[in-house]
């Protein structure tokens, strides 16, 4: 039998998405169809280990359960999703998931206890009433028992096969939930470049403090290639918290510290009475939130805001802030922020001013419009390192190569290509980037609006004023003639 694909699983699990469609929007139903395959990973995982421990020992059930014991996940029968599909024609199948799911929670209580605690298989608001839910559930069970989905460790085609399908979809889930997208899921080109700007190394603790779904996450782990690198994150949303953390899983990142809870207000990531530093921290947080938490971190117990408390409605500085906290004295980061943090004035100038005179901001890189989910205002990317030796911080101005798509723009291998060659090297190009000084920084008064440094500006081909002239004269002159020709068909109709 062939090896299971990621095309295969995208296939059948978008094909699963039809039984919702209508019914609730895809920021919702994502949750039910991806804790579906999520069960369907843990049995078929679960299956393949029990297949392979009775060839090894046979009969001897004892020894088989202790050996489960030991795997990485522990699933009782109830659980299975063969079990779950067995059962589709039960009237209380969604109470039968429900409890699945919790059983499962509690069996691997120390890995994924909360997980599944945002979806609930039996909600009449969301699902309908007994008769109309059990049809959607059915459905969906039938969809997932597809044989084709084969997601048994040794039946994938390849090792991450399963994770980059799941990456895939909660694009497309972003790309359908419009501005609800931007909440869970940062595209993926940026999630690329910001992952390679900021280098993480073997033996780094990587952390995100509003980590979403986990892109940005995988993708900095990714760049270690090696599987020695801790991953830290915590995320508010409940729902997309859980999504992280199954992400993680699929990914065999499989002691990630993803945490739930509102960073700014209750950070949790803490060793003693301070912040848990770490070597690596990439974010891209919610542009410009709003209440944000000023009132209440006036006096923050772990003195995140040196810089100064940032305005109540606009809480970019509180999570720059708070990232900068977070990084030990070698530390790198990388953070997507609106522009506005560029050049606003008030306690957000005088953060930013305090900033630059302590060198840690390495580099300012505008990106195009339109590349996230619900928003289409540009961005920028803002590289920070701790221990900089550069005395300079270098503008890039990529807002003007992107490849345009039907809903959204995006960025490719080759924009990102350049953007990495002029970083590194910390290249002077013409109309795309420069090296601005402490002082040219201080005669804009720490204004950081990167059309300052970088000049884009275009001369306009001269116009030839007596070539125009005559080519409206002949203009002027084709149009008399048609107006005659036009009076005379007039006249011929007797009008």
């Amino acid at each position: 039998m062939p090896k299971t694909t990621k095309e295969t699983i995208n296939q059948i699990v978008w094909k699963a998405c039809d039984t919702f469609r209508g019914t609730m929007d895809s920021s919702e139903y994502k949750d039910y169809v991806l804790t579906m395959l999520f069960v369907k990973y843990l049995s078929d995982f679960y299956r393949e280990k029990l297949e392979q421990l009775r060839e090894k020992y046979g009969d001897n059930e004892a020894r088989i359960a202790r050996s489960l014991k030991r795997e990485k996940f522990v699933l009782d029968e109830s659980c299975t999703f063969e079990y779950l599909y067995r059962h589709k024609e039960a009237p209380n199948i969604g109470e039968i998931i429900n409890k699945a799911l919790m059983r499962i929670e509690e069996d691997n209580r120390d890995k994924l206890e909360g997980i599944f605690r945002n979806v609930d298989f039996n909600s009449d608001t969301k699902l309908g009433k007994t008769k109309e839910r059990n049809a959607i559930l059915r459905h969906l069970l039938e969809d997932f028992a597809d044989e084709r989905l084969d997601l048994r460790p040794s039946k994938l085609e390849g090792g991450d096969v399963i994770g980059d399908a799941y990456e895939y979809l909660i694009a497309h889930f972003a790309g359908d939930a419009g501005k609800k997208g931007g909440e869970f899921f940062t595209p993926s080109g940026v999630s690329t470049l910001l992952a390679k700007l900021v280098e993480a190394k073997e033996g780094d603790r990587i952390y995100d403090p509003t980590c979403g779904s986990g892109s940005l996450l995988i993708k900095a782990s990714k760049e270690v290639g090696s599987p020695n690198f801790a991953i830290y994150g915590q995320e508010k949303n409940g729902q997309t918290h859980a999504l992280c953390k199954m992400n993680m899983f699929l990914h065999e990142i499989n002691d990630a510290d993803i945490v739930w809870g509102d960073t700014l207000r209750n950070p949790l990531h803490i060793e003693g009475d301070h912040l848990m530093k770490f070597d690596v921290v990439v974010a891209n947080p919610p542009f410009s939130l709003d209440k944000w938490g000023a009132e209440e971190l006036a006096n923050d117990p772990y003195g995140r805001f040196t810089y100064g408390l940032p305005p109540k409605s606009k809480g970019d500085y509180a999570f720059v802030q708070h990232m900068l906290a977070s990084l030990n004295g070698h530390g790198r980061m990388g953070v997507v922020l609106p522009h506005g943090v560029l050049f606003r004035g008030g306690s957000e100038g005088k953060i930013r001013k305090g900033i630059l005179e302590d060198n840690l901001l390495d580099a300012v890189i505008g990106l195009p419009a339109n590349l996230f989910f619900g928003t289409g205002i540009p961005a920028c990317i803002l590289i920070f390192k701790k221990g900089r030796k550069e005395k300079d911080v270098l503008f890039i101005d990529a807002s003007r190569e992107y490849n345009k798509e039907k809903n959204q723009n995006s960025i490719d291998d080759t924009h990102i290509a350049k953007i990495l060659d002029v970083y590194r090297n910390r290249k002077e190009v013409e109309k795309y980037s420069h090296r601005a000084t402490m002082e040219e920084i201080r005669e804009n008064d720490y204004n950081l609006n990167i059309p300052r440094y970088v000049d884009t500006f275009e001369e306009e081909e001269p116009v030839d004023i007596e070539a125009t002239k005559r080519r409206i004269a002949e203009i002027e002159k084709e149009l008399a003639e048609v107006k005659k020709q036009m009076q005379g068909y007039l006249e011929e109709l007797g009008l």
